[in-house]
């Protein structure tokens, strides 16, 4: 694992030390063991967790200086993109927000046993944690597999006018993307561009859909998860 992953870190051109790299390990082990008992994830091989989970994660830092941001991480799941973010960039401010109390309070054992700063774990919908976190964060993350119509309703509010919305999707995504532009366009955004990546010592490309926030989000917004999934923008 630490060779695939000093491998795959240079070819990104991402500097990584060692104490980074026994932290993404860490995390690792954390969650291998929970998941004996909790479905945090399908992905059981170092190996694959190594590329599918920690390198996919950093694919982020090659198209953005999170440092010194706000950022949060919606629908969070098991910690990705999030944890692996935080630990490569251990100068973002970052919240990890879910849903599903069960993996909220997973990360936070990680958090407390890791000794991580300037990050928490937040058990909480996105459209709720809306209301007192109203375009507060510089960056909103998500590897969550909604359509990004939905995404975009529900992580745009969360940030400042001048931020970026970074939803990480497939390759072959461009009928998605294309639906999403009105919702984008309604709640203030711009998509700016997309970056595609190979992860590295795997054939898997994937896609960054950066969108900038061009002004705020009309009051409206968030609608309640119900009408959101019923009749999407």
């Amino acid at each position: 694992m630490d060779e695939l992953l000093k491998n795959g870190f240079s070819a990104m051109k991402l500097a990584v030390s060692d104490a980074q790299i026994a932290q993404l390990k860490d995390f690792t082990a954390r969650m291998l063991e929970t998941n004996r008992v909790m479905n945090l994830t399908a992905i059981t091989e170092p190996q694959e967790i190594a590329s599918r989970h920690l390198l996919d994660s950093a694919s982020l830092l090659t198209a953005a200086d999170f440092s010194g941001c706000s950022v949060v991480d919606v629908g969070c799941g098991a910690g990705f993109p999030g944890m692996p973010l935080h630990i490569l960039c251990p100068d973002c401010r970052l919240t990890l927000l879910d849903s599903l109390g069960k993996r909220i309070r997973f990360l936070q054992t990680c958090i407390d046993g890791m000794g991580l700063t300037d990050i928490r774990a937040v058990h909480a919908r996105a459209e709720e944690f809306a209301a007192d976190h109203r375009e507060q964060y510089d960056f909103a993350v998500s590897r969550a597999v909604a359509q990004l119509n939905v995404l975009a309703e529900l992580s745009l509010p969360l940030v400042k006018p001048g931020g970026c919305f970074i939803a990480m999707k497939g390759r072959d995504s461009d009928e998605e993307l294309a639906a999403a532009a009105h919702a984008i366009s309604m709640l203030g955004g711009r998509m700016e561009r997309t970056v595609e990546y190979t992860i590295p010592n795997t054939d898997i490309t994937h896609r960054l859909v950066i969108i900038r926030k061009k002004k705020p989000t009309p009051g409206q917004f968030p609608r309640p998860y119900r009408k959101i999934s019923a009749k999407p923008l």
